[in-house]
């Protein structure tokens, strides 16, 4: 699983019929010891509700397509989980009710 932050959406009216009700949202890969980006973005799919700011894990490759919402479809990233908190050595970098 890769750490991200969800930066936008993706809308798409035309495309390949199994991806037909799917949300695309654009997810910047984290360093989970800064939580901060380094420019670099995947479009996922989302599997589980998540939002413009949030912070997810997300999958690509062959995983991004063994969820419910992905299976047998067409994706190679896929947001699995919406993150609550993040610690490395017993320091919290990133909890998400924070101020």
């Amino acid at each position: 699983m890769i750490l991200g932050r969800v930066t936008g959406s993706v809308v798409s009216s035309h495309k390949e019929e199994l991806l037909e009700g799917s949300k695309f949202l654009i997810v910047e890969k984290l360093d989970a010891a800064t939580m901060k980006g380094g420019g670099d973005y995947v479009i996922a799919i989302d599997g589980v509700g998540a939002g413009v700011g949030e912070v997810v894990f997300f999958v690509a490759g062959s995983s991004a397509r063994m969820t419910t919402v992905t299976q047998g479809r067409p994706a190679d990233a896929t947001i699995t989980a919406i993150v609550d908190l993040v610690t490395m050595d017993g320091t919290e970098v990133y909890r998400k009710d924070a101020p």
